[in-house]
């Protein structure tokens, strides 16, 4: 089961948890989450206003053999408003635009995506239970 919960922050908020939303998903081929702005296809839907996420930004879909994946879904402009990083334990990396990145088996972590014009942010926290 991939478990997620996500918090949009903004600069005020900075330090508190705001909008904390929970989604789950069972480890079988195919099972996907979303987030992003649109509500008809996203399990986890950010603040319609906070135009540098796009209507479905990140994609958590789950392999054939149980693992599980993240996707930054490239979106309509040609270059993102926002950053994508995933930190796993002590390490940070950043998810290009289009790009996947392998969550780690029975693993947490988290993806942020920062907005590059406010001090804005979406945070999804992610655990892996096998």
């Amino acid at each position: 089961m991939l478990e997620l919960t996500m918090a949009s922050v903004s600069g005020a908020d900075a330090g508190a948890t705001a909008g904390m939303l929970m989604a789950d998903a069972p480890s079988e081929p195919g099972a996907v989450l979303r987030v992003g702005r649109d509500a008809s296809v996203c399990r986890l839907v950010t603040p319609e206003d906070w135009l540098f996420v796009s209507r479905t930004h990140l994609e958590f879909l789950c392999g054939p053999d149980g693992a599980w994946q993240v996707t930054w879904l490239r979106g309509s402009q040609p270059e993102p408003s926002s950053e994508v990083r995933l930190t796993v334990g002590d390490h940070a990396q950043p998810l290009a635009y289009g790009g996947t990145a392998p969550l780690p088996r029975g693993g947490n972590g988290e993806v942020v995506i920062q907005d590059r014009t406010a001090p804005r942010s979406v945070n999804v926290g992610f655990y892996h239970e096998v």
